[in-house]
């Protein structure tokens, strides 16, 4: 008895590397005539159709400063809020200390400072509020809120020395302010004269909250500006 020779097994021929090439480039090719057709298809409709552009323009053109309009307009309402800005004592007094920080901020910002910031908070090295002026200087201001007004605890020496220890070595400013909606310690006063601090108290406050004037124009002794002024 003879053995059969094993069955040869078919073998499927797998298409060359060159072939799998030639035809991904003809995909390709497909591809691109397709799109270009698109193409020469939607401008020779928009050249048919000219007038669309047109409208399109225009009414992009119309919707650019209908948005420009409004932009302005809330811009020239926040400012004159700003401007309006008016704080009674009652009301300060009703702040909590975070609030009054903010309202003192805010109270720089219808002044002209622009860039006035509360940066009060853990770690803040005795700054509550930083701001530029018009005239170039940097101001440092720590707020002291008394939630019983003139009744409550005197700002006193200690919280000035913190401030005076910052204010200009740390964070560089021309102008370095204590407010509070209290009182002022006499040693305080003091120091303050000193030291060139400049102090905001109550009665002061009182007059630059609910008044119009800058706080510069209410200090005595200001630093000269970093800049000329405008109307000089």
């Amino acid at each position: 008895m003879t053995r059969r020779p094993p069955a040869r097994r078919r073998t499927t021929r797998r298409p060359s590397r060159r072939q799998s090439r030639q035809d991904a480039h003809i995909a390709l090719g497909v591809v691109a005539i397709a799109v270009l057709g698109l193409v020469v298809m939607v401008v020779n409709w928009l050249i048919a159709h000219w007038w669309l552009l047109l409208v399109v323009a225009v009414l992009a053109v119309l919707g650019s400063i209908g948005w420009w309009q409004q932009r302005t307009q809330r811009a020239q309402w926040a400012k004159a809020q700003a401007r309006a800005l008016r704080y009674g004592l009652a009301q300060l007094d009703a702040l909590s200390h975070r609030q009054f920080e903010y309202a003192i901020r805010d109270l720089m910002n219808r002044d002209g400072c622009t860039d006035a910031v509360q940066v009060g908070g853990q770690g803040d090295l005795g700054a509550d509020v930083k701001a530029t002026d018009p005239l170039g200087r940097r101001w440092v201001i720590q707020c002291k809120h008394r939630r019983h007004g003139d009744r409550g605890a005197a700002v006193g020496t200690p919280e000035l020395q913190v401030l005076n220890g910052t204010g200009r070595p740390v964070h560089k400013a021309d102008v370095v302010v204590m407010v509070t909606n209290g009182r002022i310690t006499q040693p305080g006063r003091t120091f303050a004269r000193q030291q060139r601090l400049h102090l905001v108290d109550r009665r002061l406050l009182g007059s630059w909250a609910a008044g119009s004037r800058p706080l510069w124009e209410l200090l005595p002794a200001l630093p000269p500006p970093r800049k000329s002024s405008q109307l000089s």
